[in-house]
C-alpha cells in the first residue's frame, strides 16, 4: 500500500495563504488611496469654501484702516474772496511736493465767477479724467458746479472759508485801493482814480458802486451755484440752495475769524493731502499771508445803514447757518489738551463681526 506525503500539501496551502495575503494587502492598499483621495478632496473644498468665506467678507467689510486710498482725491477750493483763502492755499503750495499731490489755479476769465454750460461740462470733465494729476487739490474763485448734475458718478470733496459779509466787503473795498503786504508795489485799478483816497464810510455817505449793498451778494452765490436766481440780490431761493449745497456737498466749510481750527479739522480728515498743515500756519507765516492795508473800521452808522438792507439780511443769515454748522462739527471733532486744540479720534470701531 502507497504511503500518503504531506508535504505537497503544505506546500499548496502556504501557497494559497501567501495569495490571499496578497490580495488582502491589495485591497487595503486600494482602500487606504481611496480615503486619502476622498480626505484630499474633502480639504480642497474647505479651502475652497473659505476662500469663498474671506473674499466676501473682505468686499462686505470696510477698511478700518488710518491709511485709505487716496490716490483718486480731488478736492476743489472755490475760494470766496478776502476770506484768507490766499493765506491757506498757500499752505497747500508748501504741502503739494512732501504730500504727493498736485495743486491747481482754476483761471477764469476777467475774473468771473461763473461758466458757460459748455465750459462748465468741459471742466467736470476734466477733473474727472485727468487722473496724472490726481489726487488734486483745485482752487479758484468760482461758484459752485453739482458734477452729478454733468452726469459724472464721481464726486469731487468740496471746501470753503466764509467771513461776516460786511467784514469782507470792508476788507475787499480798501484792498482795491491801498493793495496788501504780499504785493504791496502792485498798483491797484482803484488807486488811480479821484476815490482812491476815500473811506467806506465816505463812499457809503455817498452811495457809492464798490460800497453798494449789492456788493455784498458773493457768499450765498459761490454756494448756489450757476443758476440764474443764484445771482439776484438778497434771493431768498438762492439761500435756501446755498444751505442745501453745502449740507450735501461740502467735506467742510470755516468761518475766517476760526482758521486755525478748520487747517486742524481738515488735516485731521484728510491726513494723507494735510498732513503738516496746523505746524505750517502756528510756526510759519501762512496765516497771515496777506493783510489789507490801512484798512479803517465802519462807523456805527455804517454799519446800521448795512443792516437794514435785505441783502445783508440774507448774507448774514447764512453766515450764521455755516457758523453753527462749523461750531457743531468743532464739537464733535476737537478738543483742548493741556491748552492745545487738537483732534478727536477713534471715535468708532466694529464688533459682532459675524460669520467669523
Amino acid at each position: 500500500m502507497a504511503k500518503f506525503s504531506w508535504i505537497p500539501h503544505r506546500a499548496m496551502l502556504q501557497n494559497r495563504l501567501s495569495v490571499v495575503l496578497v490580495v488582502v494587502v491589495v485591497i487595503a492598499v486600494l482602500f487606504l488611496e481611496r480615503q486619502i483621495h476622498q480626505l484630499n478632496y474633502s480639504l480642497r473644498r474647505i479651502e475652497e469654501s473659505l476662500e469663498r468665506s474671506n473674499s466676501r467678507r473682505m468686499r462686505s467689510t470696510p477698511s478700518i484702516s488710518n491709511k485709505p486710498n487716496t490716490d483718486d482725491f480731488v478736492v476743489i477750493y472755490n475760494r470766496v474772496p478776502k476770506t484768507g483763502s490766499t493765506s491757506f492755499t498757500g499752505i497747500a503750495y508748501d504741502l503739494c511736493h512732501t504730500n504727493k499731490f498736485n495743486v491747481l489755479h482754476i483761471n477764469t476769465t476777467r475774473n468771473m465767477h461763473t461758466m458757460s454750460v459748455a465750459d462748465q461740462m468741459k471742466f467736470v470733465s476734466n477733473v474727472t479724467s485727468w487722473t496724472a494729476k490726481k489726487p488734486a487739490f483745485y482752487h479758484g474763485h468760482l461758484a459752485f458746479i453739482d458734477f452729478g448734475s454733468f452726469g459724472s458718478s464721481q464726486q469731487p470733496l468740496y471746501i470753503n472759508i466764509i467771513r461776516r459779509p460786511l467784514d469782507r466787503l470792508v476788507s475787499y473795498y480798501y484792498f482795491l485801493r491801498n493793495g496788501d503786504d504780499l504785493r504791496p508795489k502792485l498798483k491797484r485799478a482803484r488807486q488811480q482814480g479821484h476815490t482812491n483816497k476815500e473811506t467806506f464810510d465816505q463812499c457809503v455817505a455817498r452811495r457809492g458802486y464798490d460800497c453798494s449793498e449789492q456788493k455784498l451778494w458773493i457768499q450765498v452765490p459761490f454756494f448756489c451755484g450757476h443758476a440764474q436766481e443764484c445771482w439776484v440780490p438778497g434771493s431768498r431761493w438762492a439761500l435756501e440752495q446755498a444751505k442745501f449745497n453745502l449740507a450735501n456737498h461740502y467735506l467742510l466749510v470755516g468761518v475766517t475769524e476760526e482758521l486755525e481750527d478748520f487747517v486742524i479739522m481738515l488735516e485731521s480728515a484728510l491726513p494723507s493731502m494735510f498732513r503738516g498743515a496746523v505746524d505750517l500756519f502756528r510756526t510759519g507765516q501762512k496765516s497771515h499771508l496777506r493783510k489789507t492795508a490801512n484798512k479803517l473800521k465802519p462807523s456805527d452808522e455804517t454799519i446800521e445803514f448795512f443792516k437794514s438792507s435785505p441783502i445783508w439780511e440774507v448774507e448774514e443769515e447764512f453766515y450764521n447757518f455755516v457758523l453753527d454748522n462749523f461750531h457743531m462739527q468743532k464739537k464733535r471733532s476737537l478738543k483742548t489738551v493741556d491748552g492745545m486744540v487738537v483732534p478727536v479720534s477713534g471715535q468708532f470701531l466694529y464688533e459682532k463681526i459675524r460669520p467669523k
